[in-house]
């Protein structure tokens, strides 16, 4: 990979912080965002735990001081909300000066609204207006007009790992020279689609999720989004910008074993692991810390697992974020690597909060409490269904 995919700014809101000091606050203070609904009505209410930002859509519309008439979903409220934290972190103030685009992942797209309101379609003309909000890619269109970039505007929407491979592909471009800058991330809402889907799965869990417990009963969706800011070496170059760390590699591979099972041996993400760490030119020994996908399902725990002893003679230390946030679907990738380029910036690993016992099947224990470390290379795993496995490398130098 060609030096110069620069990390210059971060920006997110999920339920344990509505910006990233927040979020870093409650990552070392091992407070959760782990609650029952409120926001949101479903029949699950009681039946089942998620990570749900505890703010209206109206409120934040009002903190985007967007029109009465917008019709901007809770999908693309958070993801506007984050993505103008990352452009001010950044330090942007012309959007356009250089070649700009925006690269933004979800799988829910405005379906929040498309659940709510189909059946009143008909009779409540007030309500058409979110008909067109539906797709994936509105979202993105209406985020880049709210930040307003003129260039490449792009979705990307392979379930859990979109966000690391809309970050995968703003790199690519980068490289290439198609781009000097892209805003990369994603974002998804709570809705009932995913939790009654998820539920049918049977892989929901009624506590708090367990990543790489023996007793592991499931996940917690969760909502959430994230972006970061990738520039190229040339303008880092020309702006003498200060420079948070970089995207040093990347690896995408499809197992195609399962609908939405991982493979038993964890082939696509070993394949995954293997092809990060050749393109960042680095050894298995030089990874500091895994950000592992640890949903605290039964099937993905167990094939990450061996993965990772696939694709290490000794496996660094590990934790599963989602152990705070819950599962964030197609914003996980860029929730978690916002969390690697942290735990990198403080020199920390975070805890896998939550676990008890380990795992019969093999002898790895995550981290559970705080940890003070020299941190370089942070490796970060998304896998989606359809065994789309992606894995990130991020670098302090």
């Amino acid at each position: 990979m060609p030096k110069g995919v620069a990390i210059t700014g971060m920006g997110i809101i999920s339920s344990i912080g509505k910006t990233v000091e927040e979020n870093y606050q409650s990552l070392i203070t091992g407070t959760s965002g782990i609650s029952t609904l409120e926001l949101m009505d479903s029949k699950l209410k009681n039946q089942v735990k998620v990570g749900e930002i505890k703010i209206s859509n109206g409120a934040l519309a009002e903190a985007l001081e967007l029109p009465s008439d917008h019709t901007f979903t809770r999908t693309g409220l958070l993801g506007a909300y984050a993505a103008w934290q990352a452009i001010h972190n950044a330090g942007i103030s012309d959007i356009n000066a250089v070649r700009t685009g925006f690269i933004s992942a979800t799988s829910m797209g405005g379906m929040d609204m498309t659940e709510r309101y189909f059946k009143e379609y008909d009779s409540q003309e007030t309500h058409r207006k979110y008909i067109n909000s539906h797709h994936a890619g509105d979202h993105s269109n209406k985020i880049a007009s709210y930040l307003g970039i003129r260039g490449m505007v792009s979705c990307i929407s392979t379930a859990c790992s979109s966000a690391a491979n809309a970050m995968m592909m703003g790199a690519r471009l980068i490289a290439q020279g198609k781009l000097d800058r892209v805003i990369v991330g994603g974002c998804d809402a709570l809705s009932k689609f995913t939790l009654n889907g998820f539920n049918t799965l049977m892989i929901l869990s009624d506590a708090d999720n367990t990543p790489f417990d023996q007793n592991r009963k499931g996940l917690n969706l969760g909502e959430a989004a994230a972006y970061l800011v990738l520039e190229s070496e040339a303008e880092i170059n020309r702006t003498s910008k200060p420079v948070l760390g970089y995207l040093s590699g990347y690896g995408n591979a499809n197992d195609a074993f399962h609908q939405t099972a991982s493979s038993e041996d964890g082939e696509g993400a070993y394949l995954a692991i293997q092809k990060a760490l050749q393109q960042a030119g680095l050894k298995p020994e030089h990874i500091d810390y895994i950000n592992v996908h640890g949903t605290a399902t039964g099937n993905n725990d167990l094939s990450e697992g061996r993965a990772l002893l696939r694709a290490f003679q000794e496996v660094p230390p590990f934790s599963s974020t989602k152990s705070f946030t819950g599962h964030t679907l197609a914003a996980a990738g860029a929730i978690e690597a916002v969390y690697s380029m942290l735990a990198i910036q403080h020199n920390c690993i975070f805890p896998t909060l939550n676990f008890r016992n380990q795992m019969e099947e093999f002898d790895l224990i995550p981290v559970t409490a705080l940890q003070k470390k020299e941190i370089n290379h942070v490796l970060s795993n998304s896998f989606g269904f359809g065994g789309n496995c992606s894995t990130l490398i991020f670098s302090k130098n």
